[in-house]
């Protein structure tokens, strides 16, 4: 998995934990609708920490808790 699927998987996660729906996020986080469905799109390769933070912002958690998850830890790394 990238670190961007990880990403996503980990906010879906959340998302669905606490039935908040993608609009829902982006409207909680302060970025367009378009924003958040954009990073969720399988066919975008980055994400932004900015976003991220956003996100993270509007869940109420911090970046070191969305991170603190065994799914991060256990990255292939990208540097080959």
């Amino acid at each position: 998995m990238s670190v961007k699927d990880v990403v996503v998987a980990r906010f879906t996660h959340i998302c669905k934990t606490r039935g908040i729906a993608i609009n829902e996020l982006a409207t909680r986080s302060g970025v367009t609708p378009s924003t958040a469905y954009s990073m969720f799109d399988k066919k975008r390769q980055d994400v932004s920490i900015v976003t991220i933070k956003k996100f993270c912002d509007g869940l109420d958690i911090s970046l070191r808790e969305f991170f603190d998850s065994d799914e991060f830890d256990n990255l292939e790394q990208e540097i080959r």
